[in-house]
Parts: structure tokens; sequence; C-alpha cells
């Protein structure tokens, strides 16, 4: 959970925070109804007692999350009972919906509805005048009880799926990596293996024959040449055969993950770089993926902005987010993922600037020099 002090109202996408703050100050309206000084402070006593043990309820992380539910459940209780205010239930109804133990789930559902509506039904007893002008509230919030928790824990239950499945498929996404780099393995091996014996078994055989029959010499030495070119010939094949990743392709995994986790994409400029070396797309396609894992997973923002630019001298990509920013994620895999990127980038000489203010930017840059290099390479 997250540790701004607005987090500890219950999100929803219908119901905006402002509305849960009317909800805090809401109850002082029925408290202040009493006459009596005593009821009064009663009232407020019991009311900040409610929002002390919400507030640790939130906090705790062990069995204690029940022991201060109870003690909620038991104060909505008297405040409905003493002031008939009844809607301190949703508060509540809202954090037994984040509980994601499925036996405490459903142990704190029943309690809470049984005791929300045992103190509603009592309530039209004790005082029917003081429930009965409000009857449609009381069953709205009944119904609002009864339904947000189950609707909460199976959201909650689908967004705890997604994460496995995402975290699946990551797991595959290296399985096949791993498997294709055995497959290079085996193949160099295959190649290089046979090939680069039969060059040194025939490279001594020449050096014995050089002084006692050069003829044969020649002859060895021009099987080691035909075989030195046959496996770069091979070996040139493999490489050619080899797929690097492209940015188009890895932009397209990008929309489709940021339509997942429903943030707004927005993309600018040409992702097919003019004269660009297959191993810095490879690199650049990487270090995407990598920013665009980190936006998803750990920005918490609503929208991200990809801009791409090549400069006369430099290949440049900026993803920005309106996110925390890294400085408040407190998460150590955003910080691995920014140092993976950099050590990528320093195999072509590239470089990656982060910039933070309402929310994180960072700037990839690479050298347009680096491609006389590759040139020159191969």
């Amino acid at each position: 959970m997250q540790s701004s002090w607005y987090s500890i109202f219950p999100k929803n996408p219908w119901i905006s925070i402002y509305a849960w703050v009317i909800f805090c100050f809401f109850p002082f309206f029925f408290i202040f109804r009493s006459s009596s000084p005593i009821e009064i402070s009663i009232g407020i006593s019991l009311l900040l007692l409610y929002f002390v043990s919400y507030r640790f309820s939130y906090r705790s992380k062990s069995g204690l999350v029940y022991m201060w539910i109870s003690f909620e459940i038991v104060i909505n209780v008297l405040m409905t009972l003493l002031f008939g205010y009844v809607y301190l239930s949703i508060f509540t109804a809202f954090f037994i919906g984040n509980i994601r133990n499925p036996v405490g789930f459903f142990i704190m559902y029943g309690l809470h509805i049984a005791f929300t509506v045992g103190a509603i039904v009592a309530g039209f007893f004790i005082e029917i005048d003081l429930f009965l002008p409000q009857f449609h509230f009381i069953l709205i919030s009944v119904l609002g009880t009864v339904l947000l928790p189950f609707n909460l824990y199976y959201r909650n239950k689908n967004m705890n799926l997604e994460d496995q499945l995402e975290d699946a498929n990551e797991r595959i996404s290296e399985l096949v990596i791993l498997e294709e780099r055995e497959r290079i393995s085996r193949d160099l091996h295959d190649i290089l293996g046979q090939k680069l014996s039969m060059i040194g078994l025939k490279s001594d055989l020449a050096g014995k024959l050089i002084f006692h029959d050069p003829h044969s010499a020649q002859k060895e030495l021009k099987d080691i040449r035909q075989t030195a070119s046959a496996a770069l010939r091979e070996v040139r094949e493999l490489v050619a055969d080899i797929r690097a990743t492209k940015l188009k392709d890895e932009l397209v995994r990008t929309k489709q993950m940021f339509k997942a986790a429903e943030i707004d994409l927005t993309i600018a400029g040409d992702p097919s770089f003019h004269q660009l070396p297959g191993i810095v797309e490879n690199v650049l396609s990487m270090c995407l993926k990598e920013a665009v894992t980190n936006v998803v997973k750990h920005s918490q923002g609503t929208s991200c902005w990809i801009t791409f630019e090549q400069l006369p001298n430099e290949y440049v990509i900026s993803i920005e987010d309106n996110g925390m920013g890294i400085a408040h994620e407190g998460n150590t895999q955003s910080g691995n993922g920014l140092r993976g990127m950099r050590e990528r980038l320093e195999f072509v000489n590239g470089t990656l600037q982060v910039e933070e203010g309402k929310g994180t930017k960072l700037t990839i840059r690479v050298p347009v020099v680096l491609k006389h290099i590759v040139k020159e390479a191969d």
C-alpha cells in the first residue's frame, strides 16, 4: 500500500476523494443534533476513535488488521444506535473488500453485514423517528455494504491474476531467450567445432610436411583456407538468421501493455530511424521495454509520452510519465532496471538521463557515429 496520506481513503473509479472527505465530516451533523454536551463528546470521541482504528488497520500488515476492523464494526454499531449515523459502514465495507485472504474476507464480510443490519433493525425499534426519515439512504448504505466488498474483492483478485499472468509471460520470454542462446551455442559448436579441429590437424600436418613435401603442404594449406572460408560463411548465415528486437515490434507490445494498464499513451516522432545498426536497435528496444515496464509497474501514473527523434549526431528516445517519481517509489527493482539500461547503453556509447518533476522523464541518447564502427567491424 502507498504511504501518502490520501491513500487511506478507499479508491473507487466512481467516487472521488472529495466525496470521501464529505463522508468524514457528515457525521458531525448527526452528532451536533444532540442537545446533551455529553452525547456530543461521546460522538466526537467515537468518530475520532473510528478513524484512528481505520488508520491502524490500514497500516497493519499482520493479523492485527482484523482486530482493528472489529473495533470499526463496534464503533459503527454505536454510532448507528446513538446518533442514527449508518454511513461509516461504507468505509469499513471498502476496507474489507481489500482483504486478500479469502477466509479473512468472508469472516469479516459476514460479521460486518450482520452487525450493521442488526444495529439498523434495533435502531428502528429504539427510535423510529430518527431512522424513518432517512430510510432510503439507509437502504442504499446497506446495499453498498453488501455489494461493494464483493466488487473490490474480485477486482483485486483479477488484478492479482493479471500480475501473475504478466510475470508468467516475462518468465516465458526469459525461457525463450535462454533457449535461443542454447540453440545458438549448439549451432556454433556444430559449425565451428569440427572445422576448427580440422584446421588444427591440417595446420600440424602442413607444418610437418613443409620441409619434406612442400607440394603436399601447399595442398593442406589450401584445404585449411577453404575450411576457414566455409566456417566463416556458415557463421555469417547463422548471425543473419538471428532476429534482433525491432523498435516497431517493441512499440506494438508497448501499446498493448499500456492499454492493459489503462494508461494513456502518446507517441511522437518516427521510430524508424534512418540507417540504424541492428545492434543499436536491439539495445534501444531493450531499454524502451525496461522503461515502459517501470512506468506500468512503479510510476502509478495515468499518462505517458514517448518521443522518437533523430538528430544529425545521435538517436534520441524520451519516455515521460506523470507518476509519483522514482524518488518516491521505494522500489529497488526500478533502480536495478535503470542500472541495467545504463549498462546496455554503455555498450553502444549511449547515455541515460533521468529527470524528475511532476513525474519521471528518461532520455536515451546513442551517437550516430557508432554506425561507422559497426560497418567497419562487419
